[in-house]
């Protein structure tokens, strides 16, 4: 079993930054790939970034250019630097975790992202 916890989220105005973290707990030994997804009120929940235990990272074109996906295996974090934030990246930002045996993703309980205008 994988535990997430998520912070870092909160009110920025466009054009600025947030840094979000991911901490994981439990059989971090399992975990293949770490990422963030996003789902903004009345969408379904979309691929952010992803990064596997070798540290490849794969983006939504949304994202590339402006955020950038880092982990800190020492303290089994996953990051989430997002820059030139826009209105329209707001959403709940939520981090997912797949074990190497399983195609389930283990959720974190999600940081609220707010972008003004």
């Amino acid at each position: 079993q994988v535990q997430l916890v998520e912070s870092g989220g909160g009110l920025v105005q466009a054009g600025g930054s947030l840094r979000l973290s991911c901490a994981a707990s439990g059989s971090i030994f399992s975990i293949s790939v770490m990422g963030w997804y996003r789902q903004a009120p009345g969408k379904q929940r979309e691929l952010v970034a992803h990064i596997t235990r070798g540290g490849i990272t794969t983006y939504a074109d949304t994202a590339k250019g402006r955020f950038t996906i880092s982990r800190d295996n020492a303290k089994n974090t996953v990051y989430l630097q997002m820059n030139s934030l826009k209105p329209e990246d707001t959403a709940v930002y939520y981090c997912g975790a797949k074990l190497i045996s399983s195609v389930a993703l283990y959720w974190g309980q999600g940081t609220q992202v707010t972008v003004s205008s």
